[in-house]
């Protein structure tokens, strides 16, 4: 007998048809003699329409009432679900974060889970039930719920996985696998049937909706088998695994874009130790994460410091800015909205020269600027113009990967 948690994303549970599909697959884990611990997300566009809601009320609404709000979108999934199971004749329980003690930080809409109390889901599972937990939330010490941020449920998922020692943590999406890009904008996209932890983070991190990138962090951490896999259609998904010799020989993995950042410009400002360090201090207090990150120096002993922040985050980026610009007696604080991360991955870039040079041939002959650059062991990111990225992607997957 093998304990498998499975995760089912909005769409998968989009509607009341879907939701008794989801409780057929979860029954057929179940009758090959598995555990089998169910996460579940909100139904496809209730987290938007409770977010609208809460926007309607008041313009800066508060971001512990948000989660308040926007956690119920899983509690009506998960009661969902565990109706349609008992429906089927197999006995189901549901839990919500508190229910099982998921603690998270206090950081509301953006919370890291610390510790989950598997006691209550191990009991069930003893029972011979069914568990149904909700994703994307938790319970921070003084008691109050938290959420974990877009996509927050692949985290939940995976972090139980790793609570149970569970034999395997199965994604199901309404995609069949990882692809070597977004088949909805390069149509030769291949699936991949094996990718490394190392690579899948990457390109999560850089804009691939498949996982979530804290998700694949726990993964890495806990040595959980991860799989991604289609809720509507039967087939072997993409297996996320630890790396070995022979994934080398594929130079390029994947290629991934961002669209939600926005590029922050200070310039004119003094060219000296500290300069940078106060800037990020500051915005790291306020739990801004950058991305990012150029720095420039002119004939004048003044610098200008080009950065990327979500764009969730530019109305808090902005506040300090401001506050900096007349601490450091800067000349100008620009920001620009309309940009794109695009990103090449493959751990074959650690035996293999030229991509650089490669990525930057094909977007200088499409006349596709380059903003920014940033690269890593196995990754090459630069920032282009929001309207040329799917541009961008189609030609370097031309480039990589041929027709």
């Amino acid at each position: 007998m093998a304990l498998i948690v499975q995760k089912f994303g909005g769409t998968s549970v989009g509607d009341v048809e879907k939701i008794r599909n989801v409780a057929a697959k979860v029954i057929g884990t179940k009758i090959k003699g598995n555990d089998v611990v169910v996460v579940v997300s909100a139904m496809s566009g209730a987290t938007d329409y409770l977010i609208n809601l809460g926007k309607q009320v008041t313009k800066n609404p508060s971001k512990r009432e948000m989660d308040m709000l926007i956690s119920t979108g899983e509690q009506v999934s998960i009661a969902l679900l565990s109706m349609a199971i008992h429906d089927l004749g197999v006995d189901a329980i549901s839990y919500n974060a508190a229910q099982i003690g998921i603690k998270t930080t206090a950081d509301f809409t953006k919370a890291k889970i610390l510790d989950i109390n598997t006691e209550k889901i191990m009991k069930s599972l003893k029972e011979g039930k069914i568990v149904v937990v909700a994703g994307f939330q938790g319970i921070d010490e003084e008691g109050n719920i938290t959420t974990l941020g877009r996509g927050g449920s692949d985290t939940t998922a995976v972090a139980i996985s790793a609570s149970l020692k569970a034999d395997r943590c199965d994604i199901y999406t309404d995609v069949d696998g990882v692809y070597t890009a977004d088949p909805r904008i390069v149509k030769d996209a291949k699936k991949l049937s094996l990718i490394s932890h190392d690579e899948m983070l990457e390109l999560a991190s850089m804009g691939a909706k498949v996982l979530h990138d804290r998700s694949v962090i726990f993964a890495m951490k806990y040595g959980v088998p991860l799989r991604v896999v289609s809720t509507f259609i039967e087939n072997e998904g993409t297996l996320v695994v630890k790396e070995n010799l022979d994934m080398e020989d594929m130079v390029i993995t994947g290629i991934a874009k961002k669209t939600d950042e926005t590029q922050v410009n200070i310039s004119g400002i003094p060219d000296r130790p500290g300069v940078a360090s106060g800037i990020f201090n500051k915005l790291g207090e306020s739990n801004i994460n950058v991305n990012m990150i150029v720095q420039s120096v002119g004939r004048d002993s003044k610098s200008q410091i080009s950065f990327t922040v979500l764009s969730t985050d530019i109305d808090e980026t902005k506040k300090i800015m401001d506050e900096l610009k007349k601490e450091l007696s800067a000349e100008e604080v620009s920001y620009n909205q309309d940009i794109a991360i695009v990103s090449v991955v493959g751990i074959g870039m650690r035996s293999h020269s030229g991509v650089a040079a490669s990525v930057f041939d094909v977007l200088a002959k499409a006349g596709i600027n380059i903003q920014m650059i940033s690269t890593s062991e196995i990754k090459i990111s630069v920032v282009i113009m929001k309207d040329r990225a799917d541009d961008a992607m189609r030609l370097l997957h031309k480039r990589f990967f041929g027709e």
